[in-house]
């Protein structure tokens, strides 16, 4: 029997293999295939370009969301502060890591409770779904939201990570039920996030009837969560089962494709595998809404908030020049952009 290691001791490995080793899917986003019209008379001002929106009431600066990454340790909560910090200056969007360790390990809360440095960003807080199976019902969800004084709920989506963990909840029958019955009843939006696998047209149709407020794809390109699970296996047969799986998953770009198909009508968040305001661009011409990065962002907050702020400053002005030299001056002519796909 493989040794269940404690939730905080995974938190604190998540965050030591994510910056220390290679954890990337062997897949590509396919954002590699996407391009722009490059416009040598864009016949717009670069300092008028406009990315501003407003999500669920929050009016952000750009569309960039720090991805969903950490919480409940020491180190954890210095991570969110100085993510927290950053996304206040910048006016992004932020998610916490899964909470479930707060709710289950009370004193770990703080290591989440980001407002006090950020009172005016979008927030979102992270439930793992399939906790819904296993005992979590909304009481749970609301307790989670309450914690961070968050504007919407994430409910995230990894059954392979599950499927390849020591323990990890595998039992994903009669979900869906659960999920819509958490949409109907939330005073605050649900959105439902995969975790760096992707989403398929059948799964976003099942999460639009459920009554998501949005799904984030989190396509397969970016970390795969089977290699950060492969690294700390507790044996050789788990670690062999997750290295098979280093290739799995739907690319970010084929993800946004599949909702938009699926559920015309779905606000999109990409994430999975984003490497800069490029990226960015490119998932919003593709129909997203916000463009959300973990790992980038999570190694410059582990040096600095500063460090953070200088990330997201570089990234939305990656951004801004993208949209400038493709003459889009607003996210809406972003949105209606004429693509090239290789």
């Amino acid at each position: 029997m493989s040794k269940v290691a404690p939730i905080t001791q995974r938190k604190d490995d998540h965050i030591r293999i994510n910056l220390e080793r290679d954890v990337r899917s062997g897949l590509s986003t396919g954002l590699e295939n996407i391009h722009f019209i490059h416009e040598a008379l864009p016949e717009c001002n670069l300092e008028d370009i406009d990315t501003s929106l407003t999500l669920f009431n929050k009016k952000l600066q750009a569309p960039i969301l720090i991805s969903s990454m950490t919480g409940g340790t020491q180190d954890a909560a210095a991570i969110n502060m100085r993510l927290a910090e950053a996304a206040q200056a910048c006016g992004v969007a932020m998610g916490v890591g899964s909470q479930r360790t707060a709710l289950e390990h009370p004193e770990q809360s703080a290591s989440f409770q980001v407002r006090k440095a950020a009172p005016d960003i979008l927030l979102f807080a992270n439930l793992g779904a399939i906790q819904l199976n296993y005992g979590y019902g909304l009481d749970e969800c609301r307790r989670a939201v309450e914690m961070i004084e968050a504007d919407a709920l994430y409910l995230h989506l990894n059954p392979l990570q599950e499927a390849v963990q020591a323990g990890g909840d595998t039992n994903w029958k009669g979900l869906a039920r659960k999920i819509e019955h958490i949409c109907k009843n939330m005073e605050v939006p649900v959105i439902a996030k995969e975790v760096g696998w992707g989403i398929s047209e059948k799964s976003a149709r099942l999460l639009a009837d459920c009554g998501v407020a949005a799904i984030d794809v989190a396509g397969a390109g970016g970390t795969s969560w089977s290699q950060v699970e492969m690294h700390r296996a507790p044996d050789e047969f788990l670690r062999n089962l997750a290295a098979s799986f280093v290739d799995w998953g739907i690319p970010t770009a084929d993800a946004i494709l599949n909702v938009k198909q699926a559920a015309p009508n779905m606000t999109i968040f990409a994430s999975g595998g984003l490497q800069d305001g490029l990226d960015i661009a490119r998932c919003i011409a593709l129909g997203a809404s916000l463009g959300g990065m973990a790992g980038l962002f999570l190694k410059a907050a582990a040096i600095s908030s500063e460090n953070t702020v200088e990330t997201l400053k570089l990234t939305h002005r990656q951004l801004q020049v993208t949209m400038f030299t493709a003459g889009l001056e607003n996210l809406d002519k972003l949105k209606h952009a004429n693509l090239k796909i290789k």
